[in-house]
């Protein structure tokens, strides 16, 4: 299952098959020798509603070269093969998921060892066949919780979730922010009173002091658009650039904390 070796651990996105799927493996790679402790695997779809701007344009290009739920869950296969510790999540809308079929989705993650999933759009009312599917194969079940969620839903959210829950640090859609939300670490506190699941928090972190002060109260960063930025702008060649953006990330943290001794 999902295990979070860094304080704080990172769980890195990227949009499968933007701009191939050979490309997309490589990457995952990169990020995960990099120190990123989650490889979200995104499934492109055509109407991404959660995503800004950056994760629709790489959508577009994944779908333009073929990719579909298949072929991001094969991707997950090979690297879980070459790196058997790593944490794997397919990150997906839900009409993929229904077009492949809820039972057979889960035997897929299942049988090539993936970790389990992530469906933004799926809300836990919902949600009782997708549980069951992922519940007969033990695979995690990270739901998202907004700063907007009552402390009845959080709650609810939390009893349903496996493996880690996603915090989305402001409403509105992914995308790079100059400054954090500053609601991030209140939603975070509410969520801590009913849950001892890890809490990563998502949506806008982009910068190695964002990374430092999201370190500061809860368990992981989700970073998605600031990698994916990088992969449009080099392409084929996106695997080092990316890893060096997750190394800077690292870096900032222990600088800070190295400061912070020091004093």
């Amino acid at each position: 299952m999902i295990a979070l070796e860094h304080k704080p651990g990172l769980v890195a996105y990227l949009t499968c098959g933007d701009p191939d799927l050979a490309t997309s493996r490589a990457i995952a790679l990169a990020m995960i020798d990099a120190g990123a402790d989650v490889i979200e695997l995104g499934v492109p779809f055509s109407d991404p509603v959660a995503d800004g701007p950056v994760i629709q344009r790489a959508s577009e290009r994944a779908l333009k070269s073929g990719t579909s739920l298949k072929d991001v869950i094969a991707v997950g296969a090979e690297l879980r093969k070459a790196r058997p510790k790593s944490g794997l999540i397919v990150f997906t809308y839900l009409n993929p998921v229904l077009r492949m079929g809820i039972a057979e989705f889960a035997n897929q993650l299942a049988s090539k060892a993936l970790d389990g999933a992530l469906i933004t759009d799926l809300t836990i009312e919902e949600a009782g066949e997708y549980l069951a599917a992922m519940r007969e194969h033990n695979l995690a079940t990270v739901f998202l919780a907004a700063p907007t969620s009552t402390d009845a839903r959080l709650k609810a959210i939390a009893d349903l979730s496996r493996g880690f829950i996603y915090a989305v640090s402001r409403t509105g859609i992914t995308g790079q922010q100059k400054q954090l939300a500053s609601d991030a670490a209140d939603l975070v506190g509410r969520i801590r009173r009913v849950t001892r699941l890890p809490i990563a928090v998502g949506f806008g972190i982009s910068t190695p002091e964002q990374f430092q002060a999201v370190g500061e109260f809860a368990d992981a960063a989700a970073i998605g658009s600031a990698i994916v930025s990088i992969i449009e702008k080099h392409g084929k060649d996106s695997a080092e650039p990316v890893a060096t953006f997750i190394r800077g990330l690292r870096a900032g943290r222990l600088a800070a904390q190295a400061e912070s001794l020091a004093k």
